[in-house]
């Protein structure tokens, strides 16, 4: 196993998408540590950026050498992942999740966000970041606890699909906003070409469910994983388990489809661990699972489903990874 270091630089992100035909900034084995230095934001967010904050330097970098294409996310990677194929599936473990700068912002626009009809203006705010207390710092006053995680997430989509856009979330991961995401978690992926082609961005260091205004602090961060491989083992959509949760989601245009497909795939993975019935998964849903709104704003809404993994295990004959 080896540990490495990727680097925020022009020729290792690429702004607003993910493409099959990418070239991988840097190959690693199954088992391999790496971790992501990423950056957020564009030329603007920086042209009133007071004196107490400070920027990455590659980011003026990005800014003077890539373009966004399709989308707002400046993107580190893609990481190949030696031996993984279509029909695999790459888990990412989070190992730790850290601010790389003093700031974040926030921002919300006209026809954008949960509610364009009542705010149809621009506001834009920066919001310090202070580390050492682990909490962010509006200038409206009072603290937020930190919790940073990267918004995006994801390997490339088949070939088919050709390069898509970084705004909307999908079953290659992507932009899922799903603030458990963070250090403790194990990201499941399913693979759609030879290698994975994992990239991530979009830090965050905090987020409410929903991320109603379009925004959460958006930050430059650093994101340390261990990626190991499932030969063989073929998923369907992205899912999570964290530290006390097995997490399912749901992603379509419409939130009640959201909720569907997080309860489907819900009661699926009950059923692979445990010897429940659906009849009887679907009756524990109700009785012991949350479903939470991840975000409203990304054109392709989600939902996640949480069940604590502690009910399951107390079920005769369940299973976990």
């Amino acid at each position: 196993m080896t540990s490495h270091l990727l680097k925020a630089s022009p020729e290792t992100c690429h702004w607003g998408y993910f493409d099959a035909a990418q070239k991988p900034a840097l190959r690693v084995s199954p088992g391999d540590t790496v971790r992501f230095e990423t950056v957020s934001g564009r030329p603007e967010a920086l042209a009133g950026l007071p004196a107490a904050f400070s920027a990455p330097p590659e980011l003026a970098a990005i800014h003077q050498v890539l373009e966004p294409t399709l989308g707002p996310h400046i993107l580190t990677g893609p990481v190949a992942v030696e031996g993984a194929q279509p029909g695999d599936t790459l888990e990412i473990r989070v190992n730790a999740v850290s601010p790389r700068q003093n700031w974040g912002y926030t921002q919300f626009r006209p026809g954008a966000g949960s509610l364009p009809e009542a705010f149809d203006h621009r506001c834009f705010e920066y919001i310090g970041i202070d580390e050492e207390a682990s909490v962010a710092r509006p200038p409206w006053g009072g603290a937020i606890r930190l919790a940073p995680f990267p918004g995006v997430v994801g390997v490339a989509p088949p070939v088919s699909a050709g390069r898509i856009t970084s705004i909307k979330p999908g079953e290659h991961g992507g932009n899922l906003d799903n603030k458990h995401i963070t250090a403790g978690a194990r990201l499941f992926l399913p693979v759609h070409v030879p290698g994975g082609l994992i990239s991530i961005g979009d830090g965050h260091g905090v987020q409410g469910d929903g991320e109603v205004c379009i925004t959460a602090l958006e930050t430059a961060l650093s994101v340390d994983v261990t990626i190991e491989l499932h030969r063989g083992w073929k998923i369907d959509a992205p899912f999570l388990e964290t530290p006390t949760h097995l997490v399912t989601m749901g992603l379509h245009e419409d939130l009640d489809e959201c909720l569907k497909l997080a309860l489907s795939r819900m009661i699926d993975q009950i059923v692979e661990r445990t010897n429940l019935s659906r009849d009887h998964a679907y009756m524990l849903c109700s009785l012991s699972a949350d479903f939470h709104v991840t975000q409203n704003v990304n054109q392709i809404k989600g939902v996640h489903g949480m069940l604590e993994r502690r009910i399951l295990s107390s079920i005769e004959g369940s299973e976990s990874l």
